[in-house]
């Protein structure tokens, strides 16, 4: 059997491809784009057309796309054949320069917020020079897929990408600022980089044809639990079904093929529940490999029968999914920034970054609280397998009390880090592993890195990626104008530290995130529980989280309202559907199949009560239950049906979100459990749906 680790990175256009085909001025012209230090000119994007062209086409490509993500979760695409016949006699395949550097697709069928009327239909995708084409292929064909932004003909972000983008370029000019000032001279750039972990679940095909509330929302509107869920934990980190390791065994080796780094896979918490984790990459490379490998699980899946769920919360009961990202900032000769070393000097760039994200977190929190906000994700946070909504950040006890000793006790970090040695845990020794992991933090410290573990399974990366940069390079901002004004520079870091760990270590926390007795701390602290993504929305519009997204130059004001107006459209949206969706599997699924059940039990106790008179009590008891619940589930099916009438005489978006919040989940929840009771009662031969067994016990 041969290895399919050998092709990896076949369909890939790396920038080892590119040098191998174009002459060395073109490639150094175009790895200086990369950077922002030139423009790449027509003439090598001319150049690097051609070259994409023929690679692409003796790989099978009959066609390119540009490739973005609009503001709805997922991928968008529009395909141009290469082929361009001039005349009868010959054909001819162009792709050319202009073609490869922008396209132009509809702008205005796109969720913008308001940013664009339904007239002004010119949007621009930007090729995203530092994001590597790729090839995928089909049962009939092959198609180059071109990374790019999205923006309108105005400018303005219609798109995941465009804020990650900027805010990745104000990290870096920051973050050079500060190592400039440690006297690092040799970095010239620093990147933000993402290692991220997706979790989702399978289930058989023909299980989820049957659930109609599965193909339509992602997730189960109703569904008694099983006698078995996850209690005993025995299907974490379990044996492997054969069934699932040929599908993973696919998996891996398309996404090998396109030179995604799928490094790590396992069986997660809940029953039918899987993970798979890719190596760490620029965070705009490793947001775009995502979507590639959400996209690619959900294809593999089906070639075996398979469906797979990226919904945050498909099962009620048992663990959601998220998508933990795992943050950090790096140099470009390899350096990690948040990886404590072996000497003070670099210890004390550590202690500089670690507290710049400290305050950052602690000062800006709402915004990544946002950043994971949506009607389907919330019905994960907070639950066993999620953090809370409450922002803090988890450091270890080892670490803290490090930064503690070194920001409330010394007046040289230098003499600090030395004594540290005869004290606590040498600093200049610290390990990487400098405390234990912590799955109850939204954002916690984890060796060289912080892992962001509140963002949904179906959430793309660039969003979480663009709030940490975006705070971040504030603080490291503020960090750099007082190190560049010093003329100590050692004792400016000492007082940076110190002032960041006195007024922003109530942010740190390393306990049970899920005890009450830290949110009755976290209140004390004056950390806000923004449980409803309803409520977590507003943070778009809030004034200091306007003035730093326009001052770190990532969004304008008028770009964030129309992200509030879209993704306030979009929850609203999802919670009508969920309502339309449940009202009429009760109407034409459970209702007829409660009927059927109770006039089986009529027909039973008519003709047992003539032989055997009083011994009908239980089939009486039984068919009043069916009977009550079918009451109910009409009174829910009505009251539902009103509030969806109500929602159409709102306006304004706010209010619609609020009423959607206040009415539609209460609708939803008052309706399921009628028919969650039904379920429990009605013969499996009648009950017309697969079951939580079903579903989470067959493979």
């Amino acid at each position: 059997m041969e290895n399919k680790m050998k092709l990896f990175g076949e369909n890939a256009f790396t920038d080892k491809n590119l040098k191998k085909r174009v002459p060395k001025d073109v490639f150094k012209e175009f790895k200086l784009s990369q950077t922002g230090e030139v423009e790449l000119s027509l003439a090598s994007a001319e150049v690097i057309a051609n070259a994409l062209k023929d690679w692409a086409i003796k790989r099978g490509a009959t066609h390119y796309s540009h490739w973005f993500q609009p503001l709805t979760e997922l991928t968008a695409e529009k395909h141009d054949s290469f082929l361009d016949p001039s005349s009868d006699e010959e054909i001819i395949y162009r792709f050319s320069g202009k073609s490869l550097i922008k396209g132009e697709p509809d702008a205005s069928s796109f969720p913008n917020g308001g940013l664009r009327s339904t007239f002004e239909a010119r949007g621009y995708t930007v090729w995203d020079t530092s994001s590597p084409p790729f090839i995928k292929e089909n049962k009939n064909g092959a198609t180059l897929y071109i990374p790019t932004a999205f923006i309108s003909y105005n400018g303005e972000a219609l798109d995941k990408k465009v804020p990650l983008l900027r805010s990745m370029s104000a990290v870096n000019k920051h973050a050079l600022r500060i190592l400039r000032a440690l006297g690092n001279t040799t970095a010239k750039n620093v990147v933000c980089t993402l290692g991220v972990e997706q979790e989702y679940f399978l289930i058989k095909r023909e299980f989820f044809e049957k659930r109609e509330d599965l193909l339509l929302t992602g997730r189960t509107l109703f569904g008694a639990p099983a006698p078995k869920g996850q209690e005993l934990n025995d299907h974490y980190f379990g044996k492997i079904k054969e069934k699932v390791i040929n599908f993973m065994s696919d998996l891996d080796a398309e996404l090998w093929t396109v030179g995604i780094s799928s490094k790590t896979r396992h069986n997660e918490v809940a029953p039918n529940q899987f993970e798979i984790a890719s190596l760490f990459s620029l965070a705009n490379q490793a947001s775009d490999q995502n979507q590639v490998i959400m996209e690619t699980i959900e294809k593999v899946a089906l070639r075996h029968d398979l469906v797979a769920l990226l919904h945050e919360k498909p099962f009620a009961g048992v663990n959601g999914s998220g998508k933990h990202n795992n943050w950090s900032l790096a140099t470009d000769d390899g350096e990690n920034l948040l990886e404590p070393g072996f000497s003070p000097e670099r210890n004390l760039q550590f202690l500089l970054f670690l507290s710049a994200v400290i305050e950052a977190v602690d000062r800006y929190y709402p915004l990544l609280r946002v950043t994971t906000a949506s009607a389907t994700n919330d019905h994960r946070l907070g639950g066993h397998e999620a953090p809370p909504a409450i922002i803090s950040v988890f450091l270890g006890d080892p670490l803290t009390s490090a930064l503690e000793f070194v920001a409330l006790n010394k007046d040289s970090l230098r003499e600090a880090i030395e004594n540290l040695e005869m004290g606590i845990e040498s600093l200049p020794k610290l390990p990487l592993d400098s405390g234990d992991r912590n799955r109850t933090s939204p954002f916690a410290f984890t060796g060289n890195k912080f892992e962001f573990r509140m963002p949904g399974s179906s959430s793309t990366p660039a969003t979480t990626a663009a709030s940490i940069n975006i705070i971040v390079s504030k603080v490291l901002s503020e960090y750099a104008d007082k190190l560049e004004n010093s003329n100590d520079i050692e004792k400016a870091v000492i007082s940076i530290i110190t002032d960041a760990y006195k007024k922003h270590n109530r942010i740190i926390f390393n306990g049970d995130g899920y005890s009450e007795e830290w949110h009755k701390e976290a209140e004390k602290r004056g950390l806000s529980n923004i449980i409803a993504a309803s409520d977590s929305l507003s943070t778009f519009l809030d004034e200091e989280i306007t003035q730093i997204c326009e001052e770190m130059k990532i969004l304008s004001r008028t770009e964030l309202e129309s992200r509030y107006n879209a993704y306030a459209e979009r929850y609203v949206t999802q919670l009508s559907i969920e309502s339309k969706t449940l009202i009429e599997i009760a109407n034409k699924d459970i209702i007829p199949a409660a009927i059927k059940y109770a006039n089986i039990l009529a027909d039973n106790i008519e003709k047992t009560s003539k032989i055997y008179t009083g011994m009908t009590t239980v089939q009486e008891d039984l068919l009043k239950v069916v009977l009550e619940n079918i009451t109910v589930i009409k009174t829910g099916i009505t009251c539902l049906e009103s509030k969806l009438f109500e929602l159409n005489k709102i306006n304004s978006i706010s209010e619609q979100l609020a009423f959607a919040h206040d009415e539609f989940l209460k609708g939803l929840n008052d309706l399921r459990e009628p028919c969650d009771t039904l379920e429990k009662i009605i013969d499996r031969n009648i009950w017309p749906m697969p079951t939580y067994k079903d579903l989470l016990f067959f493979l």
